[in-house]
């Protein structure tokens, strides 16, 4: 994720989101938090990117640390140099 938060933790909407998506999916990341306010941007992208990510709308900063590091079973690769495979 990347934009803004607020004091309080609220997320605010950030530009660019279908450039940055379509990075994520290049960079072969599953799963992408963006700003609620920006769900209608994702009307933008080709249906392949959708499809090939997890794309979480949200409006609370707590609520992505909480569904960030939650443990997952599959195996996924993170976007680093040099590329990494996490368990």
């Amino acid at each position: 994720m990347t934009g803004e938060v607020t004091l309080n933790g609220r997320v605010l909407p950030i530009g660019g989101v279908k450039q940055k998506l379509l990075a994520a999916q290049r960079a072969g990341l599953s799963m992408v938090f963006i700003p609620q306010r920006n769900e209608p941007d994702l009307d933008d992208l080709p249906a392949e990117v959708v499809d090939a990510l997890d794309v979480k709308p949200m409006t609370d900063v707590a609520d992505i640390v909480g569904q960030a590091s939650e443990p997952t079973a599959k195996t996924v690769t993170v976007a680093a140099y040099p590329a990494v495979n996490v368990t």
